[in-house]
């Protein structure tokens, strides 16, 4: 692999996890990792394997869901590099799968750090308000934030895709004993706190009847996901629908 192309792959990772400058589209297309794993073909030169490859890793994580924060495996850096790996070294759907294990534990590890190093620029936002400097927001919502995903996203990716396997072990090695726990301890946390963040919105407006009624159902009917799911739509269309009609009936008035 040349320097060019672990280049490439490095900023397609960026690309994924950047909200900004790839927008939605970047997290629910480059993020899988079956089109990460054909990007990473394409630029490899065979589209077919990347894809291949990508598609089964994709398969771990066909129930994935980031529920407050918690990541359960970065499969966009797994898509990519498992793919990487898997054409560079000739390596089977099988052997690229198991590969792609260790390198989503690291992608963890980078997200966790992330949003620990994120919480200083909502900080520093709040200085420049104080200060009476709001046209400087951008600087700590904007610069620095996508500065410092990038520096954690592409040269990480770029290192492992031109350094290959022996990179990603040597990493996970370093990563071990404190630094591991710390990490894992302030991810095991993230879950909790996203919790609490949604709950303080739902308790704030007309909607917090809808929580218990919700919970209700589905601890005491024992319905499914998709059930509640449902529930919950045509609860939601009939509330806004009365809502509405009150709020014609007093302007009528």
């Amino acid at each position: 692999m040349s320097v060019l192309q672990a280049m490439i792959l490095g900023v397609i990772y960026y690309l994924g996890n950047s909200s900004v400058v790839a927008g939605p589209i970047g997290y629910y297309t480059i993020y899988r990792p079956l089109v990460g794993g054909f990007l990473t073909g394409l630029v490899l030169g065979d589209p077919v394997t990347g894809t291949m490859i990508g598609a089964t890793i994709n398969l771990m994580y066909i129930g994935f869901i980031s529920a407050g924060g918690a990541l359960p495996g970065d499969m966009c850096l797994a898509g990519i590099l498992g793919a990487a790996l898997g054409i560079t070294g000739g390596l089977d759907t099988e052997a690229a799968l198991a590969i792609a294990v260790p390198i989503g534990l690291i992608g963890t590890l980078l997200w966790f750090g992330r949003l620990t190093l994120d919480s200083a620029f909502a900080h520093l936002a709040d200085k420049f308000v104080e200060k009476g400097q709001g046209n400087k927001v951008w600087i700590a919502d904007l610069l620095l934030p996508q500065l410092m995903l990038f520096f954690m996203t592409a040269i990480p990716c770029f290192l492992a895709s031109y350094f290959g396997a022996s990179y990603i072990q040597g990493a996970i090695d370093a990563l071990g004993g404190n630094v591991l726990s710390v990490l894992i301890v302030i991810g095991g946390m993230m879950p909790a706190l996203g919790i609490g963040l949604t709950l303080m919105y739902i308790f704030k407006g007309e909607a917090k009847i809808f929580f218990f009624v919700g919970f209700l159902i589905t601890v005491y009917l024992n319905l499914s996901m998709i059930a509640v799911g449902f529930l919950a739509l045509c609860a939601a269309i009939i509330y806004m629908q009365i809502k509405n009609t009150a709020k014609g009936g007093a302007v009528n008035e």
